[in-house]
């Protein structure tokens, strides 16, 4: 469900309210979308590639996997859940110069 057509912004829709209250359950600090849902080559079957950071000391273990499942339904898409270390050295830098940030508590 597109969104914004603007340059480098999201090409899905999200309610604020329910995203954040989503980032304050799971303990997540930041969560910013990068890759082509911020671009023009973005398509009905493409994933959503997702950056987080989670508040100090509250890294969630497994369930990671579980807040990536719930992100998921909520955007109606595949979500591709990452934090900047789970990103390769080669392209990190890259990646976090043109996330676009959807939730920061701050």
């Amino acid at each position: 469900m597109p969104s914004k057509t603007e340059k480098g912004a999201p090409r899905i829709a999200v309610l604020k309210r329910k995203l954040a209250a989503f980032c304050r359950r799971n303990h997540i600090r930041r969560l910013s979308l990068f890759g082509s849902v911020l671009r023009e080559d973005f398509r009905p079957d493409s994933d959503v590639d997702v950056l987080v950071e989670f508040d100090p000391g509250k890294t969630p273990g497994f369930a990671f996997f579980g807040i990536q499942e719930e992100l998921s339904n909520m955007l109606g898409r595949k979500v591709d859940l990452n934090t900047l270390g789970d990103l390769s050295p080669y392209f990190r830098d890259r990646v976090a110069r043109e996330a676009t940030t959807l939730y920061d508590a701050g």
